[in-house]
């Protein structure tokens, strides 16, 4: 469904006009389970009610209607207590609807093997791809089951099935973060067939643990290795000759020292582009990590240190003297001095703060969050722990501050309407047109971490029409019953129609700017009822997807 050019107009002036600024309005879980640690959150006006939603909002892809009812039979602490630990809460449901996706549980090597390159099976078949033509030929002789793109696709579609349904809401909202801050991108080249494993085993298995575990286990990964070169990367003077120990694709890409990965990794993984190192220190840590490679990086991708493409000289990283003949253990002893390094406590400290309270922290929340960093070495809990208790999460400053990404926006949707998803492409084909293609960041920096990218009149049209197109379930793939939602008994009036529907979507109710403009888009007469007095489902949908697409809905 597309909105008309002139309500296409009127309500994204009124959108941008309040996006760019937070809502001003304020407005409500699982049984308990295993002891863990109480959480004393700070004193605030706000009612349960309002914390509920805050939680929701910032801690989970927004409410939905079972997790509203759960954060108020356990309580706003006690369900933040659970979700930062994930473990003591069983989710059943969500690895039965994960278990048809078996690419998810496949490693790089069978992924490859089972699902190679179109081109490498057309060879095969003795097949040559030239045209569209070709490549739709070998795919229908193929079928999608074995199609390369099922393992990208199954990919999305963990990611959108665990954000709609999963209980475990704030460890996806951090897997997806932290994959962010160690960004690859499955658009280059066999990364594709790495970023299943990346993702599942690099980076989720460590978001509640040490940040220097998490460090490490990205460098360490073929994804990562491969999507920044440093797998190429080698000595001054190295020559690889014909020796087999040497696989023909890095003979063929060796060309000397690569910074690639050492400059991201000071200036996106650590320290952060003012935290104090210098190019030297750049080209320092480049021959640090000279020799962290792959085995088959094309076939069967793999870590492996090669002693003979490591500069084996004395090197100077941030003030600190590495002696002659480190080996692979200097790339080891460099990442434990970034992880306890003062700048990358302020610099993941800051980027916390700037996903979960603004886009501007207040400083001194960045300083405390800094030192839990430090005094903890890392530890990822503690500092949400601090982050999530502290004064300026529950500020008013804090509320309706930030506004969702194109994921966050689809997510949330969905949860607001009681509804599940397959995760399937046209899921994934509404969030990529929102600007948001998932594992697929065009630059090591990920995906944008403030408003400004995501707030522009296209993209707040795009934000509507997929509003407009799920309330009338019309998204292949996914569930909604947003008939369900009308009033009993019908509401006398739209404006009644829209507020009732907007305390039940969005737990408060709408600015009165909003609500004009919303009313105003609907059509003449649409009153949402029928002479008898029954509402007509085309009124509650349209309504519904206004709502949807209102600035209310697009902050959190």
């Amino acid at each position: 469904m597309v909105v008309t050019s002139r309500r296409t107009a009127l309500w994204c002036v009124t959108a941008l006009l309040a996006v760019g600024c937070a809502s001003s309005s304020k407005p409500t879980a699982a049984p308990s389970e295993p002891a863990i640690p109480a959480l004393a959150l700070p004193n605030t006006s706000w009612s349960e009610d309002q914390r509920a939603l805050h939680a929701l909002r910032r801690l989970a892809y927004g409410p939905s209607p079972r997790d509203w009812q759960e954060v108020h039979q356990v309580g706003v602490a006690r369900w933040i207590a659970l979700q930062l630990h994930p473990e003591s809460v069983r989710d059943d449901t969500l690895a039965a609807r994960l278990e048809p996706l078996s690419t998810l549980r496949l490693s790089t090597e069978e992924l490859i093997d089972r699902y190679p390159p179109l081109r490498q099976q057309a060879r095969e078949l003795g097949m040559v791809l030239e045209t569209p033509e070709d490549r739709r030929e070998l795919a229908a002789m193929l079928g999608p089951d074995a199609l390369p793109r099922r393992v990208s696709q199954e990919l999305v579609a963990q990611k959108l099935i665990r954000a709609v349904e999963s209980r475990h809401q704030l460890e996806e909202v951090l897997v997806d973060f932290w994959f962010n801050h160690f960004n690859v991108s499955g658009d280059k080249g066999p990364v594709r067939w790495m970023v299943t494993s990346y993702e599942r085993d690099a980076i989720r298995p460590h978001v509640f643990g040490r940040f220097r575990e998490l460090l490490g286990a990205t460098a360490h990964h073929p994804a990562m290795l491969f999507y920044l070169d440093n797998w190429t990367s080698v000595r001054d003077g190295f020559e690889p000759g014909r020796r087999k120990a040497i696989p023909p694709a890095l003979r063929k890409n060796a060309r000397g020292i690569n910074e690639n990965y050492a400059r991201e990794l000071l200036e996106l993984h650590t320290l952060g582009v003012d935290g104090g190192y210098t190019q030297e220190d750049v080209r320092e840590v480049a021959r640090v990590f000279t020799g962290w490679s792959l085995d088959r990086p094309r076939v069967a991708p793999s870590y492996v240190f090669r002693p003979n493409a490591h500069d084996l000289g004395e090197k100077f990283v941030l003030g600190r003297k590495f002696p002659p003949g480190g080996g692979e253990q200097e790339g080891e002893q460099v990442l434990d001095l970034l992880a306890r390094h003062p700048s990358t406590a302020r610099f993941v400290a800051t980027k916390l703060a700037r996903k979960f309270v603004s886009d501007a922290p207040p400083a001194s929340l960045v300083d405390r969050l800094a030192q839990v960093f430090l005094d903890t070495d890392g530890n990822l809990r503690a500092v949400y722990t601090a982050l999530f208790t502290s004064p300026e999460f529950w500020s008013d400053d804090s509320w309706g501050a930030k506004t969702k990404t194109p994921l966050e926006l689809v997510a949330s949707s969905i949860r607001a309407l009681g509804g599940t998803t397959d995760g399937g492409p046209p899921l994934a084909r509404a969030v990529e047109r929102m600007g948001e293609p998932l594992y697929r960041a065009p630059a090591p920096t990920g995906f944008p971490e403030h408003a400004t990218p995501w707030v522009n009149a296209g993209s707040l049209v795009t934000r509507l029409n997929f509003a407009l197109a799920l309330a009338a379930d019309r998204v292949r793939g996914t569930d909604v019953d947003v008939v369900a939602l009308a009033p009993k008994p019908a509401a006398p009036d739209a404006g009644a129609l829209v507020d009732t529907l907007s305390l039940h979507l969005l737990y408060e109710r709408l600015s009165p700017q909003t609500r004009t403009t919303l009313l105003a888009a609907l059509e003449p007469g649409d009153d949402g009822t029928m002479p008898d007095g029954e509402v007509r489902p085309v009124d509650v949908r349209r309504a519904v997807g206004l709502l949807l697409g209102s600035p209310e809905f697009q902050k959190q």
